[in-house]
């Protein structure tokens, strides 16, 4: 028989959500216990409100209560624990002395354990199935715990049997009803049987240890090397870009020095001309002056003598001179240019970077209930939509989806790039994109480009554009979460897999005229295998 204190074991009082002892134990109308924020948190993660042990479903969602006699017994199974953490030199459950059955108050230490009477003996209470001549029929053994494992719970009789078809341990009446015809053997039978491939198995396993210990090595190693590798590449790396800073540095002073240069020699070219036309209008001032004397003057004689002087025209021709600076630098600007963008691209070939320099556009999306089919079901805070059991009932809105249980976001945008991503896990039918603001919300119209749609398609596995027709495209992973970016001016819709910022696909060189929305397509329920969120993933 099992003792009393057998009855509290630890393992009846564990949550199988968190592994730990109750809190608050709650029971499910399948009959079995949870703590109750671990089965409310269970149930607030998941559209489907199920029991996490056998998967039974709960529509709606039951209202559950703490279960007084399993909190009663939890208290009373952590009292004698608080109890046996007291004593001391406690001993663990493993190397712990299996006790007699019979020993009413010290209990001695079992020296056997019999399989017939399901209980455990001392040296004293073990005297009658030595001398008794029916006792001594019974099979004994080294003292063993929970000899109830021993019994078959269908037919409360000892499992004396091994059924090698369904590979469990059976008793007499479980051989003549749920597993006649099997090939069944004594216990002591597929024992030995088992006994003798011990050896083998235990080579294989040592094998298999050797193996995976090999490959910890090698795993190791490669990280060891990998890490040299990569401090060796950034090194290099670094000191590349240190020379091309330095190298473009000294070209930037070189090229201000001469643009300086030649400012300093076009302005000194400028100021003496500037001081030579001022001192020939100094000189034409003078005889203009001397002129105006003469004029006044009845000395004729003299004025007649002056005047070829004073009236000859001025040597040099001024009307071909100017001053041209030459500081056009273009040819250098335009080389600059030309490296900072390939610069640009070749970094950009790198998913990292790529998917980096994209999100510094994330834009901060909600999904928009005016645009909603009335199926669909969107979260509080406006980041996650799924697909209803019912209808619901909602307002007319020329801005609703009639056919199809599609959503938009609220933002729409008409200029400039923006990012943003979508987490599909757990759906096996979507379409996700962007839509003009003109798309056809009333009809069950095909989703194209020349219908407004630049959209990504998965339908069960099966990836493709919405193009016309469409294009399938083969992806390494399933995915989970699906990136956005989009390049209104330059007409580019891009889609990228998140998780191992991957490109997937891209529409280029259209010219968007209207304004875009961020469009999400659900595809329905498909009896519950389909009934997964798409959720607006939250971006930093």
């Amino acid at each position: 028989m099992a003792t009393a204190s057998s009855l509290l074991s630890e393992e009846k009082f564990l949550c199988s959500v968190c592994l730990d002892v109750f809190t608050e134990p709650v029971t499910t109308p399948c009959g079995h216990n949870f703590c109750r924020p671990c089965i409310h948190k269970y149930w607030d993660s998941s559209d489907i409100c199920q029991c996490p042990v056998c998967k039974t479903t709960f529509s709606p969602r039951p209202e559950l209560h703490v279960n007084t006699f399993v909190s009663e017994l939890v208290a009373e199974f952590k009292t004698q624990v608080q109890v046996k953490a007291s004593t001391p030199e406690p001993q663990l459950p493993e190397t712990a002395d299996v006790l007699c059955d019979f020993c009413s108050e010290i209990k001695e230490k079992a020296v056997k354990s019999c399989l017939m009477c399901l209980v455990s003996f001392c040296e004293v209470h073990l005297e009658p199935h030595q001398r008794v001549a029916i006792l001594k029929s019974h099979t004994l053994l080294d003292p063993v715990k929970n000899l109830d494992d021993r019994m078959c719970k269908t037919h409360n009789k000892i499992t004396e049997l091994y059924c090698r078809t369904d590979q469990v341990c059976v008793c007499a009446l479980c051989l003549k009803i749920d597993h006649k015809g099997h090939n069944v053997v004594p216990l002591e039978e597929e024992y030995e049987a088992v006994m003798a491939k011990k050896d083998e198995t235990i080579a294989n396993i040592q094998k298999m240890i050797q193996s995976r210990s090999e490959k910890i090595v090698e795993i190791e190693t490669s990280v060891d090397v990998g890490q040299k590798e990569a401090e060796k590449e950034k090194d290099a790396s670094v000191q590349v870009f240190t020379d091309l800073i330095r190298s473009i540095q000294r070209s930037q002073a070189e090229l201000v020095e001469v643009i300086e240069e030649r400012y300093r020699a076009t302005k000194q070219k400028a100021e003496g001309f500037l001081t030579e036309l001022k001192t020939e209008i100094a000189e034409l001032e003078s005889r203009r002056n001397q002129l105006e004397q003469l004029s006044q003057s009845d000395d004729h004689l003299h004025f007649l003598q002056s005047f070829p002087t004073l009236c000859s025209p001025s040597n040099k021709d001024w009307s071909n001179t100017g001053v041209h600076s030459d500081l056009c630098f273009e040819v250098v600007r335009d080389a600059v240019t030309c490296l900072k963008q390939r610069v640009d691209e070749i970094m950009e070939e790198l998913p990292e970077i790529k998917m980096k320099r994209m999100r510094e556009h994330v834009v901060d999306l909600t999904f928009d209930p005016d645009t909603a089919h009335c199926l669909l079901v969107i979260s509080q805070d406006g980041k996650q939509v799924k697909v209803g059991e019912t209808d619901q009932e909602v307002p007319n809105n020329p801005k609703r989806f009639e056919v199809c249980g599609d959503v938009l976001a609220k933002e729409g945008f008409t200029t400039g790039k923006f990012y943003y991503e979508v987490q599909v896990t757990g759906k096996i039918k979507w379409i996700i994109g962007v839509v003009r603001e003109s798309v056809d919300r009333k009809e069950n119209i095909p989703l194209s480009v020349e219908d407004g749609y630049w959209a990504l398609r998965d339908d069960e596995g099966i990836y493709s554009a919405c193009t016309t027709p469409n294009v399938k495209l083969t992806l390494k992973e399933e995915l989970q979460k699906v990136g956005i970016f989009v390049d209104y001016d330059k007409g580019l819709v891009s889609f990228y897999n998140a998780d191992s910022k991957s490109h997937i696909y891209s529409y280029t060189g259209y010219k968007f005229t209207e304004k875009l929305y961020p469009y999400f397509g659900l595809q329905g329920n498909m009896n519950g295998t389909n009934s997964a969120p798409l959720i607006i993933s939250p971006l930093p």
